[in-house]
């Protein structure tokens, strides 16, 4: 009799285990394709000095590390419609095995010339696509009392990109050109055949019938999509924008070497990774609303403190490392508001609407800033468009962001 007992307990804890299993296998997998996804980005200075590809002008070398970033975000569009329609384990794989092929090629022939870096890049960029598949498969697999929590740790897989700043230089430096993109296309390959024998879509998952135009149409014309966009784009591409060019704004504006500069940056994007995850818990227990006001709040005050230019140690440390802990937590409230407000078989179209808004948030304030501060000298004007920027975001989120999540309760209350 105790074993009749046991084995139906043993079943219910393996099948409560099962999407805690899923969300780490997504989110290994999403860390290892941002791995590869950011490979360009530390060895662009590297490229240009060492002269392997002739003389590389600095516009040469901004083109070459944003080529992947282009395509990642555009490319989330599509990918994550198509995840609605083949599911997550089938998406994941694809991308893995797709990217492998740009990564070797850029490893063992595109360093011999800039035309074939370039293309190289391009292709690159179909790992940054993994965030939109990412996002739905985790989603379909947890209750929306913990959906915010779910996909906040697997946003933190955006902390890949540290994997490629941590090795790549050092690999291709020490051993040879090649290390770091066999590497990664060894851990692409790794997690593909994982994926493919262990990821599971959530039972009942329904694929929509329409055709992948339509249903873009249909989820672009959603208000959730713009709105959730216009919140992502600040949020997310303002941790992007501050990891690329807080370094040289630390070096100028204070003065810091270049290794104090990119430990400061360091702490900067582990600190917003680790609230991505804190911004989705809270906003399952408190609503993202008040978790993304309050995050856009706290950016209005930070960039206002910055663009003074105080003394770094305490105030200008403090101003950013709370901006940090702003922007990664309304990362995470963003999605737990798709989640709770977006019919589940329509998560990844959003979301890769939504990823892609993120993704060229974060391409454009760098360009501005630099072009700001060639004609001025002075980073405060940028600085200031930041606190006006998430000051007009803020508005956004207590009106009408605000209006479509009441109208969505209201209708599922009347359901």
């Amino acid at each position: 009799m105790n074993d009749s007992v046991t084995e139906p307990q043993q079943q219910l804890s393996v099948d409560a285990g099962r999407p805690w299993l899923m969300l780490v296998l997504a989110t290994v997998g999403f860390a290892v394709n941002f791995w590869a996804w950011a490979l360009l980005s530390p060895l662009g200075p590297l490229l240009g000095d060492n002269g392997t590809l002739g003389d590389l002008s600095e516009g040469q070398i901004s083109l070459l590390v944003a080529v992947p970033v282009i395509v990642g975000s555009l490319g989330r569009i599509p990918v994550g419609a198509l995840t609605d329609k083949y599911g997550g384990r089938e998406m994941f794989v694809a991308v893995s095995i797709a990217t492998i092929v740009p990564v070797l090629f850029i490893g063992v022939y595109g360093q011999t010339s800039y035309p074939a870096l370039l293309l190289g890049g391009f292709f690159l960029g179909i790992s940054g696509t993994s965030f939109a598949v990412g996002v739905p498969f985790v989603n379909a697999w947890f209750p929306p009392e913990r959906r915010g929590l779910a996909i906040g740790i697997f946003g933190a897989g955006m902390g890949g990109t540290a994997i490629s700043a941590l090795t790549t230089v050092r690999l291709y430096s020490t051993v040879d050109d090649q290390a770091p993109f066999l590497l990664a296309a060894a851990g692409l390959a790794i997690f593909a055949v994982v994926a493919w024998f262990l990821l599971e879509d959530a039972p009942g998952r329904q694929a929509p019938t329409t055709s992948l135009t339509s249903r873009l149409k249909a989820n672009a014309r959603l208000p959730i999509a713009w709105q959730a966009s216009i919140l992502y784009a600040v949020a997310f591409g303002g941790y992007v924008a501050f990891s690329v060019y807080l370094p040289a704004y630390l070096k100028t504006a204070y003065e810091l070497t270049p290794a104090a500069a990119a430990n400061r940056m360091a702490g900067f994007v582990v600190l917003a990774v680790i609230m991505r995850p804190v911004g989705g818990w809270l906003a399952d227990r408190v609503g993202p609303i008040p978790v993304l006001a309050a995050g856009y709040g706290v950016v209005v005050v930070g960039a206002a403190v910055a663009s003074t230019t105080p003394v770094l140690e305490p105030v200008g440390a403090v101003a950013f490392l709370v901006m940090a802990m702003a922007l990664g937590s309304g990362t995470g409230a963003t999605f737990t508001l798709i989640a709770q407000v977006t019919d589940p078989s329509r998560v990844g179209g959003v979301t890769g609407l939504v990823g892609a808004a993120g993704g060229l948030g974060g391409f454009v304030p760098p360009l501005v800033m630099g072009y700001i501060y060639g004609r001025t000298d002075s980073y405060a004007i940028g600085l200031v468009m930041l606190a006006v920027t998430a000051a007009l975001t803020l508005l956004l989120t207590v009106t009408t962001v605000r209006g479509t999540a009441h109208r969505h309760d209201e209708e599922m209350a009347n359901a």
